[in-house]
């Protein structure tokens, strides 16, 4: 059936005839040059990198440096078909508390194929007019060892693409393969950019792309450690999955949108000025250029990040949905506001124009924002990379500094009944994390003997065989059981 709604369906050609109050590029796509190739093209991206790139192009600036996406991953090509259908343009949604702002953004002006071998990304990447390769492709994955915190050269995914370097499977394979093509053309490394909150993301990435060169061309892997760069940075916006809600939020804002993008309004952006053929002069847009950016990750990465997982595995427990709500619930709040003041702030270092304090109050503020829907079952999902890489790094500068560790070991145990599969009420959890049928039956068998969940080594390592923690997690885990999680989370926050 042909559709006859008056709200016009986002391309280029309708752009006039969209709404005053929804703001467009005021640039003539046909100016733009690619300079730029992202990998993992998800929401986050949309409404974070590519709008600090759009602002400078409302700028009339980095018109040479245009976007061109990318994936690695067979779903990728459903997000694919979407933004080539509207000529790659993205509906951002601001929600504030009390606002609502709609804008289009265009500095993305292609979509590669997705294809098993990665030739269409190798053969973008080679492309000397590339400068820089920026990816989002979430912390977990990065291929660390859960053990050494190293480059993991063991997974089969690597193996595969050391074994097979010009057909790769993974980002870092084609990668790889991108650079021996530019180093054979005597073209210089692009820029490998890293936008996940990793800490350190572009020492990890660094130590990824050079080590899996290592495994079948050692000068290839000397020539990307002397002559490519990776730049360490810091991102941060609360960026929720669009589902129904969101596409019925931009038809009304006057927009047909396949694939809108809610956000806060907040954004921050922290890179190392570590470039190897040139970049946007992102500052301009409100990004911030720092030869200390591991002091805004740490920051950011130990409140915010660790702050989700603090308040996430008890909502689902609860059956609170989203992070808003959690926020306006007195346990989970309580559980937030102490673990923050005394399990966290001690071991973060202020920041140009920024205390621990200061910014934990900032946190609380935008985590209330309830104009997000940010759910509570999103924050949780992969909680296998995100307690090691959130939770424990701060676990272990507690118990090196004798610190209190009650409130971070509680959420290690509030995650461990989560994983068990089911909420207080008996409702089934639907599988949540990469590793969700190894952790169910651990996390089952964790009621009746805690220690079996911190045995977990890839997770834990030598927190496993430490007194303090051991003795805190089975008091807590122990209590959940046998009084439920509200018992559990009164318990702590009336404690002294």
């Amino acid at each position: 059936m042909k559709d006859t709604s008056p709200v016009p369906g986002l391309k280029l050609a309708t752009l006039a005839a969209m709404p005053d109050h929804i703001d467009r590029p005021h640039y003539d796509r046909r100016d733009l040059s690619p300079g730029i190739v992202h990998i993992g093209l998800g929401n986050f991206h949309r409404a974070h990198q590519a709008w600090f790139l759009h602002r400078l192009m409302q700028l009339g600036e980095a018109l040479d440096w245009a976007i061109i996406g990318a994936g690695v991953r067979p779903y990728d090509a459903a997000m694919r078909e979407k933004l080539i259908a509207q000529d790659c343009l993205t509906t951002l949604l601001e929600l504030a508390p009390e606002s609502r702002a709609a804008e289009i953004i265009g500095p993305m002006v292609d979509y590669l194929p997705i294809e098993e071998g990665n030739q269409p990304l190798i053969r973008a990447m080679a492309d000397p007019a590339i400068r820089i390769v920026s990816l989002t492709v979430t912390e977990g994955g990065y291929y660390i060892d859960g053990a050494t915190g190293g480059f993991d050269a063991s997974h089969p995914d690597i193996q595969h693409d050391a074994t097979n370097p010009d057909a790769p499977k993974t980002a870092f394979g084609a990668i790889v393969a991108a650079l021996r093509l530019r180093r054979a053309a005597s073209v210089p490394p692009f820029t490998a950019l890293s936008c996940d909150n990793l800490q350190g993301n572009g020492r990890i990435l660094r130590g990824l792309i050079v080590g899996l060169a290592r495994m079948n061309d050692p000068d290839l892997a000397l020539w990307i450690e002397s002559e490519g760069a990776f730049p360490n940075s810091m991102v941060d916006c609360i960026v929720p999955a669009t589902g129904s809600g969101e596409l019925a939020l931009a038809r009304e804002m006057g927009v047909r949108d396949a694939a809108p993008v809610t956000h806060e309004n907040f954004r921050q952006w922290v890179i190392e000025d570590a470039f190897a053929m040139g970049r946007p002069d992102w500052d301009k847009a409100g990004a911030t250029f720092s030869e200390n950016v591991h002091a805004y990750e740490m920051m950011k990465i130990r409140v915010l990040n660790a702050g989700h997982q603090v308040v996430a595995n008890a909502g689902v427990l609860l059956g609170v949905e989203t992070i808003a709500s959690c926020l306006s619930h007195p346990l989970i709040k309580g559980l937030f506001r102490k673990v923050q003041r005394t399990g966290i702030a001690p071991y973060v270092a202020p920041v140009p124009g920024m205390t621990p304090e200061v910014y934990i109050d900032l946190i609380e503020q935008r985590f209330a924002n309830d104009a997000i829907r940010d759910t509570t079952r999103r924050v949780a999902f992969d909680g296998s990379s995100r307690h090691p890489g959130f939770v424990l790094p701060i676990l272990r500068d507690a118990l090196t500094a004798g610190g209190s560790i009650d409130g971070l070991v509680l959420v290690e145990a509030l995650w461990a009944r989560m994983c068990a599969g089911t909420c207080e009420d008996g409702t089934r959890i639907e599988p949540n994390d990469p590793a969700w049928d190894r952790l169910v039956p651990i996390a089952k068998r964790a009621k009746d003997r805690p220690q079996v969940w911190l045995e977990e080594t890839g997770l834990y390592g030598s927190l496993a065989t430490d007194a303090r923690v051991v003795r805190t997690f089975e008091h807590w885990l122990t209590l959940i059981w046998r009084e439920g999680v509200s018992a559990a989370l009164e318990t702590y926050t009336r404690s002294q």
